[in-house]
Formats: structure tokens, sequence, C-alpha cells
């Protein structure tokens, strides 16, 4: 004990001379002096935007659409978590990439661009962005899903979609975009369950009542599904729903 107290008394007695040769990093922090609010303000909006980035981009783009259609599809086939969630979820990453890159490559040369090269100040950048977002979503929102949201404030519903305000487009986007994935899921959903009722009538007919219908009737789903190719089918209408 008395062999640690001394060398804990040593170190502390030489920490001087150890600040002096050797090279720490510091940290340095100035209060009040040269600060400028106004920059530290939208470095502020600037991370608020970027926290808010994950709901932008499922809720303001393709991404809503094609991944509860891809839900539809699985739960249509009977495979339960085959593909797994991580899959679709990047599947419908990539198919969102691929839908909204004319929005996407606008921002970029409109907003990104001009504001890392100085050229615009914040808020030039995010009306671009605003801007673009609501270009995309004007063109697959529902007017009745904009009067909801009119009819419960009780106002008075503009002329043009260009004067609606954001906080009332991008809800009615959210529910045009899960109508029409629902609609898609429906049509999705009657093969499947035409074969499936196919089935069970055979094995009722045979007398096999106590087989579950489903577990006969998935392998003819999964080869349906892959004769007719269908994921080529389902991709190709989600990817021409947006035109």
């Amino acid at each position: 004990m008395k062999k640690i107290l001394f060398a804990l008394t040593f170190f502390v007695t030489n920490s001087g001379f150890a600040q002096q040769n050797l090279n720490v990093a510091g940290l340095s922090i100035n209060f009040g002096q040269g600060i400028n609010y106004s920059d530290s303000i939208q470095l502020i909006l600037l991370f608020t935007v970027l926290t808010l980035a994950p709901a932008f981009i499922i809720l303001c783009t393709s991404f809503t659409r094609i991944i509860v259609v891809l839900a539809f599809m699985r739960q249509a086939i009977g495979t339960q978590n085959m593909p797994p969630n991580q899959l679709l979820l990047g599947f419908a990453l990539f198919l969102s990439i691929f839908v909204m890159m004319p929005t996407g490559t606008k921002i970029y040369n409109q907003s990104i661009k001009p504001y890392t090269e100085k050229r615009i100040d914040m808020n030039g950048a995010l009306t671009v962005l605003e801007g673009s977002l609501r270009e995309f979503m004007g063109k697959h929102v529902r007017k009745n899903d904009i009067k909801l949201f009119y009819d419960v404030t009780s106002e008075n519903l503009p002329q043009t979609i260009d004067d609606v305000p954001i906080h009332y487009l991008i809800p009615a986007f959210i529910i045009s975009e899960l109508k029409t994935a629902f609609q898609i899921g429906f049509l999705l959903y009657i093969p499947f369950l035409i074969l499936d009722m196919v089935i069970a009538s055979v094995l009722m007919a045979m007398g096999m009542m106590m087989l579950p219908p489903i577990l006969v009737s998935l392998p003819f789903k999964i080869l349906l599904f892959v004769l007719v190719d269908g994921w080529q089918l389902v991709t190709g209408s989600l990817l021409k729903s947006f035109n």
C-alpha cells in the first residue's frame, strides 16, 4: 500500500514535467468571444434537418408505397419471413432511389451544390429542397386527401396545390400512398387466394380435411410466382405506377 501511495505521489509531482515533454491534444472552449449566433442557429437547424432525414426519406418519397406493396406480396405468397425484412427494406430503398433520382438530381444541382459553393444560403437551399419534394408529392397526392385536412381545420381550400402548406401536403401524400399501396396489394392477393380456394376444395373432395390447405398450396404458389416471373411483374408495376 505504501508503494502505491508513493507511486501516485511521484506521478502527481512530476505531471508538469510530463506535460512539457508530451504534446497532448487539448480542447479550447470560448464563451461569448467571437461567436456568430446566426451561424450557430443555422448549424442547429442543419442538424435538425439531418435528424429528420430518415422520416423524410420514408414518408415524403416513393418508399412508403414500395415497402407496403412488397410486404403484401410476401404475405400473399405465404412465405412469412422469406424474403427477410432486411432484404425487403434494402430492395425498397434502392427502388426508391431509382424513382426519386430525377428529384434527387434536381435537389443536388439547385440546392446542395450551390450551398456548398457558398452561392446561396441555407434558407435558399431549404426552399429549393422543399419545392422539389412538393413537385413530386403534388403529382401523386389526391385532392380528397388534401380536402380532409382543410375540412378538419375549417379553412378554405386553395385554388392550386402550390398554395397548400407543407404540413398539409405531407400527411395527405402519406394517406394517398397508403391507399394506392393497399389497392395494389388487394390485386396481388386475388390469384393466390383463388389458388388457396382450389387447393382447399380438392383436399375436401379427397376427404383430407385434417391437412391444412396452406401447407399444400404454398409450393404451388411459389411455383406459380416463379413461372410468371413475379418479381419482375411486381417491380415493373410499382415503377410504372409513379409515371
